[in-house]
């Protein structure tokens, strides 16, 4: 069973080269104290922050960056572009959307996938 994902949960992006923390602000639901999250926590820089450095091509700072460098590959800034979480709890809703889950994924226009490495809560599961 999965868990639910909660406030200070960690993420990863695949093309990221530091991890995040998603930030949930709209208050609601609490487990262990921290509020849960729903598919909706998506909104870049608002709930999902910079992964550091963005190594994909399809970024265009990155292309860019690689160009100039002659091929080399050429990291820049990550700047997330993403619209919501999926698949999310298919039985449980917080704030009139499902929960998010600690199996959900979240992608990014660049084409990277960010996904949860750590709910926030360990106690707390949905389905």
């Amino acid at each position: 069973m999965a868990q639910l994902v909660a406030q200070t949960a960690a993420m990863q992006c695949s093309f990221g080269a530091a991890p995040a923390v998603l930030a949930v602000t709209i208050p609601g639901v609490t487990a262990n104290k921290m509020t849960a999250a729903n598919i909706n926590d998506a909104i870049p820089t608002t709930n999902i922050p910079t992964f550091g450095m963005c190594s994909s091509l399809t970024n265009p700072a990155t292309a860019s960056a690689t160009s100039a460098a002659s091929g080399v590959l050429t990291p820049t800034p990550c700047l997330p572009v993403t619209v919501a979480w999926a698949p999310g709890s298919p039985t449980v809703t917080l704030r009139k959307a499902p929960a998010l889950n600690n199996s959900s994924k979240c992608n990014c226009s660049y084409l990277g996938v960010i996904s949860i490495t750590y709910a926030g809560t360990t106690t707390v599961n949905v389905a």
